[in-house]
């Protein structure tokens, strides 16, 4: 059975910084890449940060550049999101995903999501 589980949101200033974490268990991580989404009430989700399997290659939406850091530790089957300089617009549940093509198939796995709130 697959697991995904997303830790480390809360309420934060802004200016703050939070650090998520995503633990996948049932598949072999190293063969996933991993991404995460948000989705802000009443918005569409949309996709945060996305690092690669093998090389580590991340990509970011453009109004995360420069402020979120997504990495991976393969050892323990987890990926961050360091997220700096939050601001209010920031606040959405993010969600977690590991996402691997083989061929005309796709797995896609998702957590259950971790909220973030940034407020003063």
């Amino acid at each position: 059975q697959v697991q995904v589980v997303e830790s480390g949101g809360g309420l934060v200033q802004p200016g703050g910084s939070l650090r998520l974490s995503c633990v996948v268990s049932g598949v072999t991580f190293s063969s996933y890449g991993m991404n995460w989404y948000r989705q802000a009430p009443g918005k569409e989700r949309e996709l945060v940060a996305s690092i690669m399997r093998t090389d580590g290659d991340t990509n970011y939406a453009d109004s995360m550049k420069g402020r979120f850091t997504i990495s991976r530790d393969n050892a323990k089957n987890t990926v961050y999101l360091q997220m700096n300089n939050l601001k209010l617009e920031d606040t959405a549940m993010y969600y977690c995903n590991a996402a691997r093509n083989l061929g005309r198939l796709e797995f896609n796995y998702w957590g259950q999501g971790t909220q973030v709130t940034v407020s003063s």
